[in-house]
């Protein structure tokens, strides 16, 4: 652990020596790659948590919707679920069935108007799980670009200090281009995490919709089980 603590150290130090050492366009890109590292991270961490207190709270709420017996028991526990986006939907359906059922002296007169406010609810939740990570997708399609300018940038300003100082040998140019390409390493650094991370959480957020139409069925015999309906002459 000590050595490997000890190379770190110098690394850094390295780092920090050559980003210091860098000229002020240098200096803004790295600043501007680091603004978006930051913010990627904290969406990464964010929903991390939320994927993962929505995917607990999703296996809990559905066994309470399978031992209750009637609707009103789920809805009467459904705020203890509400990380999980299968609350939304079924809060969606209920409340169409409650108000068919208060209107029409207890009989559901419209089971697709059920279903309607069910798949309402699930594009509210899946709604919320998808904010805010479009700027991981950003992140990993700008970041390389603007650490790729900083790197050119600096290439170009290597070049031309080495044409006024007339001593056209790689000792002389190194350093400068050494410096350039940490721009290029900062925006492939910022960018890797946050398109990883893109693709797991879309993968995750697919499965709570794929969830989300298979507890809207589910819901549906529910509700087809427990509660007359009316016959279809009234309906239409």
């Amino acid at each position: 652990m000590q050595p490997l603590l000890l190379l770190f150290l110098f690394v850094g130090g390295e780092i920090l020596d050559m980003v210091s050492d860098a000229g002020a366009v240098a200096k803004l890109v790295l600043l501007i790659l680091l603004v978006f590292s930051l913010i990627s991270w904290a969406i990464i961490l964010t929903k991390w948590s939320l994927l993962r207190r929505a995917r607990v709270q999703s296996g809990r709420f559905l066994r309470a919707f399978r031992k209750a017996q009637r609707l009103q028991d789920v809805a009467a526990v459904a705020d203890q679920f509400r990380p999980s986006p299968l609350v939304g939907v079924f809060e969606g359906g209920f409340e169409e069935y409650k108000r068919q059922v208060a209107g029409s002296g207890g009989v559901l007169r419209n089971l697709t108007a059920v279903q309607r406010g069910m798949q309402i609810g699930a594009s509210e939740e899946i709604t919320r799980l998808e904010r805010n990570v479009p700027w991981l997708a950003i992140t990993g399609a700008v970041t390389p670009f603007i650490g790729l300018f900083g790197t050119v940038w600096g290439i170009i300003d290597a070049f031309h200090g080495l044409g006024t100082a007339g001593a056209a040998t790689l000792r002389a140019v190194a350093p400068g281009i050494s410096e350039a390409l940490i721009t290029t390493a900062a925006g492939l650094a910022a960018a890797i995490p946050a398109v990883i991370a893109y693709n797991l959480i879309l993968s995750s957020i697919r499965e709570f919709a794929s969830r989300s139409d298979d507890f809207s069925l589910e819901v549906l015999n529910a509700v087809e089980h427990i509660q007359p309906q009316a016959p279809a002459e009234v309906r239409r």
